[in-house]
């Protein structure tokens, strides 16, 4: 049977690989023969031929360039620019080699296709096969070669320029979220390929330069060559043998001159395409077809000086009149399209009037002064929208469901630079932007030493600064927190969405993460809902866990917990202790530091005693009744030994019995929101304790 596998995957790998040699070596032995071109002689019948190939390599190229989305998409014509001009040169070589040793022999010695270029440019005139010639080589080295090679030059120095500021534009949103990291590794692989591009396209340039350069000299050494031999070697008059060699080297240079033209037009259509998305010709035609007003005041203007005297009349008006037809279907077409936008923004109004469109309240949303609207629609860096997707999936990935769609309106009542965010309609925070400047923050709470305006972080009060840009690389060189206008805003949302978690997961949006389950578990849920335990049940369950930042992305365990203890649990407080126990392998993942430990406070015998009689009522309608000296007392000594571990750089849990720990975090979170509160129960048996201190 493993012979059988092998066998066809071997001879799959024989197949490629010899496709891959016959390749390189296809492409060796062409290299190799534009060489012999330069050495060996070379017959008229296949000198013909190859005059044929290298006008139809030079047009393939020009179309191939055409149709080029982006410069990127066509990123071998340096190597292929290499390739066209070692194979006109070797062309003209083989061809001065037949023009000189058989030139006398008449106007084909050189092929059929250098006369046939000869006698139609020329007309039996070779001082006007010259002046072509001529011009010819003007356009192509004067004015499209220098041109393009201008333009390459350019663009890879600022591609060279620009490359650190598009990498750190990569690396931000990939730390924000907005890309992953496959999207980012290929983005620095794009933008390296520009650079390398450009770079090669401005040395690539050098090669139609010197192609017509050679062109000229090669043409005029024929020439004179040609005269001496056919005066002094063949017994030639100096009229014939003017007439002949020239006749012949003048179509020589036609025939690699256009070639060499055609070439130098895609290589500048090519890096002129610079922030053009898509074919050269979609492009010209959007952008022409634009503004129908300017095509219909030139069909005016064309109109006009058909009219004036002595100006042919028949030429200006077919244009002007062309040109005015394609203006009027233009505007029309636009005048359609703006209709169906019109109609389309009316739609939402019409359905505005509908009872549950009026009704509707936002789950969240955040009102902008109108100083801040430049964040919705900047061109630098990622827009405010799109961090707040960024932030919903952060969010999914941290807490395990999906908040609801964040909307974005302005508020003209609100001062300029300030913004509000909204749950359900009632303000919940609010702040102050300076946008494109930048918030820096010490980590350390230490002093800042530069030039800004002093101010407090939103989201936690923390003492920072807004600085300008010219700044910005000051303040990251001394290790402070530097964050832009727009993230400081997703932050102070995120910090509202963990905190407001509980109440923003309602009962639609927990029936969602219900039936968003894959197939495995849909008889889990068809078992527990509703026989067991309703949706209201697992909704309160979630948003106890979610209260103390515990994910639910795991709500498969989530629902086998609940219904392992549905049927002998109490009240809801009891539910939510047995899933917490089931989730101790994730809580205590949590709570590991760098050194794999998880640090702990433990609560003393006589404080669990404490609280364990301070317990009053039964099941649901337990509370804590201890009095308030004592409450104060404890609050003291549990933040004693927290700042302590703290100070020395851990985040502790403080690990109670399951009886009191629901009450010992609620005397807690009014404190220490951030400290969590286990139950021995969610100790998981591999987990690695290190206790710090008990209160």
């Amino acid at each position: 049977m493993s012979e059988s596998i092998l066998k066809p995957v071997s001879q799959m790998n024989i197949a490629s690989l010899k496709s891959i040699l016959r390749t390189d070596v296809a492409l060796a032995v062409g290299i190799i023969a534009i060489l012999a071109l330069l050495i060996l002689p070379t017959p008229r019948w296949l000198l013909d031929i190859l005059l044929a190939g290298s006008i139809t390599f030079s047009v393939t190229i020009l179309m191939t360039a055409l149709f080029t989305r982006k410069a990127l998409d066509f990123s071998t014509f340096p190597a292929i620019l290499l390739i066209a001009t070692m194979l006109r040169l070797g062309l003209n070589i083989a061809s001065t080699r037949l023009i000189l040793s058989q030139g006398h022999e008449g106007p084909d010695a050189a092929g059929r296709v250098i006369e046939a270029f000869g006698g139609f440019v020329m007309q039996g005139n070779y001082v006007i096969g010259m002046i072509v010639f001529a011009i010819l080589v003007i356009v192509n080295f004067v004015v499209i070669t220098r041109g393009s090679g201008r333009i390459a030059e350019v663009a890879a120095r600022f591609s060279l320029d620009a490359m650190p500021g598009k990498q750190m534009a990569i690396d931000a949103d990939l730390s924000s979220g907005l890309i992953t990291e496959t999207e980012a590794k290929e983005r620095r692989k794009e933008l390296e390929s520009e650079s390398n591009f450009f770079g090669a396209m401005d040395g690539a340039s050098k090669f139609v330069r010197g192609d017509a350069i050679a062109g000229l000299l090669i043409t005029l050494i024929n020439i004179i060559g040609g005269i001496i031999i056919g005066v002094a070697q063949m017994g030639m008059t100096l009229s014939d043998a003017g007439a002949s060699y020239t006749l012949l080297t003048i179509g020589d240079g036609l025939v690699s001159q256009i070639p060499a033209l055609i070439v130098s037009i895609a290589a500048g259509l090519l890096v002129s395409k610079a922030g053009v998305d898509g074919a050269a010709d979609k492009a010209l035609a959007a952008q022409f077809g634009e503004h129908p007003k300017a095509l219909g005041l030139v069909a005016a203007v064309l109109f006009i000086m058909a009219l004036l005297p002595g100006l042919p009349f028949l030429p200006f008006m077919i244009l002007s009149l062309a040109i005015g037809a394609g203006a009027f279907m233009l505007q029309k077409r636009k005048s359609a399209a703006a209709a169906s936008e019109t109609d389309a923004a009316n739609a939402p109004a019409q359905a505005d009037e509908d009872p549950q469109a009026m009704l509707a309240i936002d789950d969240l949303r955040i009102e902008l002064g109108y100083g801040l609207l430049p964040l919705i629609s900047t061109d630098k860096g990622p827009r405010l929208t799109d961090q707040v997707k960024a932030v919903r999936r952060a969010i999914a990935q941290d807490l395990g469901f999906v908040t609801p769609k964040v909307r974005i309106l302005d508020n003209m009542q609100l001062e300029a630079n300030a913004y509000v965010i909204r749950m359900k309609e009632q303000e919940v925070a609010r702040g102050e932007l300076r946008p494109g400047f930048f918030l820096v923050m010490d980590a350390g709470g230490k002093s800042i030493s530069l030039v800004g305006e002093p101010t407090k972080e939103p989201a936690f009060g923390l003492d920072a600064m807004w600085i300008d840009e010219s700044q910005r690389e000051e303040a990251s060189l001394k290790g402070l927190t530097v964050v832009d206008a727009a993230t400081v805003l997703t932050t102070h949302l995120t910090e509202i969405i963990k905190s407001e978690a509980p109440e923003l997961l309602s009962y639609a949006e927990t029936k969602k993460l219900i039936d968003a389950l894959p197939a495995k578990h849909k008889q889990l849920v068809s078992d527990l809902i509703p026989s067991v335990a309703p949706v209201t049940t697992v909704q309160r369950v979630l948003q106890a866990l979610l209260n103390e930042k515990i994910s639910i992305r795991d709500l498969p365990t989530i629902l086998e917990a609940i219904s392992e203890a549905a049927p002998r649990a109490q009240g809801t407080a009891q539910l939510v202790e047995h899933v917490r126990a089931r989730l101790a392998r994730q809580i205590c993942g949590a709570l590991k530091g760098p050194d794999g430990a998880a640090p702990i406070v433990t609560l003393s015998s006589s404080w669990e005693d404490a609280f364990a009689e301070a317990l009053t009522g039964d099941s649901e309608t337990r509370q804590l009744a201890m009095a308030p000296s004592a409450l104060q007392e404890f609050v003291a000594a549990a933040m004693t030994k927290l700042e302590s571990a703290a100070q020395d750089g851990y985040s502790a849990a403080i690990v109670t019995s399951a009886t009191v720990r629901p009450f010992v975090r609620s005397v807690i979170e009014r404190v220490r929101p951030q400290t969590l509160v286990l139950s021995q129960n969610e100790i998981h048996p591999h987990t690695r304790l290190k206790t710090l201190g008990t209160i």
